[in-house]
This record gives structure tokens, C-alpha cells and sequence, in this order.
């Protein structure tokens, strides 16, 4: 089949952040499932010079390319809701979205676009009746999974480099607790965005995971409670031992204490890295569990395959049961609607004005971005994620 990738390249489409986590996952396994695979940078603002150009050009490339499926993974708004009509009246085109933070962003932004796709997924099942609640029964519960391109057989802890390692972005908490952990005389290696050594390529880390005696996972998010992440997945499918902050549903995937270990406390952190590194026949055998296990159940070649089969099955429902007419504005009408007028120019230099003395010229503009997009999803709703929405007009660069 022919996919169609929507999504970003870099981590919140910023190449300093390193590539994506759907990037690295999705194309690859797309390619090895045998499919032609096509990628639509929709995160990198620099590509476009605004939001109508972008969904312009996302609506232009999929009635050129004209693929089975389009893959997306929406940020915000980025996407209108317009756009996403046009495709899937389509017909041939079985749109789903691959949902991220659905513990908070479901109420931001999923169950305002979900309509707009024939399907969506999420990685949180307390979500699903949340979904059917608002009407959205074209529903996926799924997770992430490991890339099959960096499976390796774990190292005995003896041939590891790092004693302890640590990659992700250093938000939220996480540097206090690698403090306190260093303070206790753990030597933390740290990789990633906002650590001195910075982040890693997606070839290097697998490497970093397989090569530690213990690969840390916080499950920390940037809004909400803890959350299952990527992570996970990757480390046990790398070859490496993953000691993971504790989520909701982790023992569905793996069994606790024989393929993955789990924390709820930097003291209980604190005292199983210190017990797996004077045990090193233990953390040999959780580690060559995790690993067989993420091979036989836990890639996303497996995830994909019911990806793409849900996105096509809930096409054909839709084109049977739900199909509404034609939208009866022409695309130019509705890029029309998106320029922001005198009047929200002016209220976005208001807004912008007091901003940059807090926050400063570069943080500034994305503060004042934020107000309007927490309002607008409160009170405008589903108007937020269309062309006329105030977001994407007031602020088209950011």
C-alpha cells in the first residue's frame, strides 16, 4: 500500500531536539511491513511560511499521491478540520491519527479533530469512554512499541560502559531527581535535550540503552499523571535492563520484577539500582526477559499492521454508513477565512506587547500563542482546530 506519514521529522519540529519518536518508529516499520512510504513535514514551521500553505500543500500532495492511508500525528491545530474533510471525501483515502498525551490532550485537542478522521488511536484505555461519551467510536486502543531495526541481544552487566543512564528531556522534576540520585553517589549518565551532553542521534541511543547496567525511565509527564512512553518499549528491545517510574496498565506489557523493574519513589529508585548493581545475574535475566518479550509482542511492524487495518476497516464503515455531502465552500473560500484581518492583528499585538518583557523576544510571542489557544479550545471548541480559528490566524509563525 501507499502511506502517507503526517507528522514531524524533529521532536516538536525543532532539529535541535533530535529526531521524533515518530519518525525513528513508524516510517521504518511502515518500510519493512512492504509498504511505499511517503513523509509530510507538518511540525517545522519553517517550511511553511504559514498554516494555509501547509494545509495547501498537505492537500495538493495527497491528491497527487493519492495513498491507501494517511498516517497523522497532530500537534494542535496545525491541520484544519477543512482540510481533513476534503481528504477523506476523498473517498480511496482512510485517515487515522496517532494520538500522543491523551491523558491531557484528549481535552484539548483529540475530541475536537476526532470527528474530522475516519479513525483515531490512543495509548490510554481510561480514554475510550471518554471518546464514545463525545461520539467518537472509531476508536484504537494501541501503545508504542520497540524499532525493530535496533533489536539486540542484551550484554552481561560485566561488558556494559555506563553503570546508570538516563535519556530524555530534562522537564519537569527530573533534574532534582538525578540530583538527589548523584548526591547518593550514583553516577547518572544523562543524554538528551537540556542535559550538558545534549540530545543523541536515533542511532546512538540504542547503543546507550544496551551498553547500561541500568537504562532509567521516568514516567513523568508534561501535564497529567505518570504515562506509559516509548521508552518503555525501546529499552528491553535494545538489550538493555529498563528500571521504569511505575504507569497505569505497564503490567499488561510486561511482568514486573522478571522483564522490567518499576519505581514509585526515588528512594525505592535509589535502593534497586544500588540492589542490581551488586546483583548482576539478576539484572542479566529481567533484561533477557524484557527482550523476548518486546520481540515477540512488543514492535511496531505489530503495532502498524493493526494501525493500518483499523484505518481501512473504519473507511469502508464510513463510506457505507457516514459519508456526508460535499462541502460546499471551495478551498479558496476557506483559506480565505483564515487571513486574521485588522482586528485580530491588533488584539495579537496586545497580547504579544506585555509578554516579551517576561519572557523575553523568542518566548514572548509563544506565552501569548498559549493564552489564546487556552481560551479558544474552552470557549470556540471545535472552531479552534478550523481555518477560521484564532490560534493559527494570530499566530501563523510559531
Amino acid at each position: 500500500m501507499k502511506i502517507l506519514c503526517v507528522l514531524g521529522k524533529y521532536q516538536y519540529g525543532d532539529p535541535s531536539r533530535g529526531i521524533s519518536t515518530e519518525y525513528a518508529a513508524f516510517l521504518p516499520a511502515l518500510k519493512t511491513l512492504g509498504h511505499e512510504v511517503v513523509h509530510f513535514e507538518s511540525w517545522n514551521r519553517r517550511c511553511h511560511s504559514d498554516y494555509a500553505e501547509l494545509n495547501s500543500a498537505l492537500l495538493r500532495t495527497v491528491r497527487e499521491y493519492l495513498p491507501d492511508v494517511m498516517l497523522v500525528v497532530q500537534m494542535n491545530y496545525e491541520i484544519w478540520t477543512e482540510t481533513l474533510h476534503r481528504i477523506r471525501e476523498l473517498g480511496s483515502v482512510a485517515t487515522i491519527c496517532w494520538t500522543t498525551d491523551d491523558s491531557w490532550k484528549y481535552r484539548e485537542v483529540s475530541r475536537f479533530i476526532g470527528s474530522a478522521y475516519h479513525a483515531m488511536t490512543t495509548t490510554y484505555a481510561e480514554m475510550i469512554p471518554e471518546y464514545h461519551q463525545d461520539g467518537i467510536y472509531n476508536v484504537l486502543l494501541t501503545q508504542w512499541a520497540s524499532n525493530s531495526e535496533f533489536l539486540r541481544q542484551p550484554l552481561h552487566a560485566e561488558d556494559c560502559h555506563y553503570p546508570v543512564s538516563f535519556v530524555g528531556a530534562a522537564h519537569g522534576n527530573r533534574k532534582r531527581r538525578i540530583s538527589e540520585l548523584r548526591k547518593h553517589g550514583i553516577p547518572v549518565k544523562c543524554f538528551g535535550y537540556g542535559w550538558p551532553d545534549g540530545p543523541v542521534s536515533a542511532e546512538k541511543l540504542p547503543h546507550i540503552m544496551r551498553e547500561s547496567v541500568i537504562s532509567i525511565n521516568f514516567a513523568n509527564s508534561t501535564k497529567g499523571r505518570n504515562q506509559m512512553k516509548a521508552r518503555t518499549f525501546e529499552v528491553p528491545g535494545a538489550g538493555g535492563f529498563l528500571l521504569t517510574e511505575n504507569a497505569p496498565d505497564i503490567g499488561r506489557f510486561y511482568t514486573t520484577g522478571k522483564e522490567i523493574e518499576v519505581f514509585h519513589s526515588t528512594k525505592e529508585l535509589l535502593e534497586k539500582i544500588s540492589y542490581y548493581l551488586a546483583h548482576p545475574r539478576e539484572r542479566d535475566s529481567v533484561a533477557r526477559a524484557g527482550f523476548e518479550r518486546t520481540v515477540h509482542e512488543h514492535t511496531y511492524e505489530i503495532r502498524m499492521k493493526e494501525v493500518l487495518n483499523f484505518a481501512l476497516n473504519s473507511r469502508d464503515i464510513w463510506l457505507k454508513h457516514c459519508r456526508n455531502p460535499q462541502s460546499e465552500r471551495s478551498f479558496d473560500q476557506v483559506i480565505q477565512s483564515h487571513q486574521p484581518g485588522f482586528a485580530l492583528k491588533f488584539l495579537r499585538k496586545m497580547l504579544v506587547l506585555p509578554c516579551i518583557p517576561i519572557w523575553g523576544n523568542k518566548r514572548g510571542p509563544r506565552a501569548a500563542r498559549r493564552l489564546v489557544f487556552e481560551l479558544s479550545w474552552r470557549f470556540c471548541k471545535h472552531k479552534t482546530f478550523s481555518a477560521s480559528g484564532w490560534p493559527g490566524r494570530m499566530f501563523p509563525e510559531q
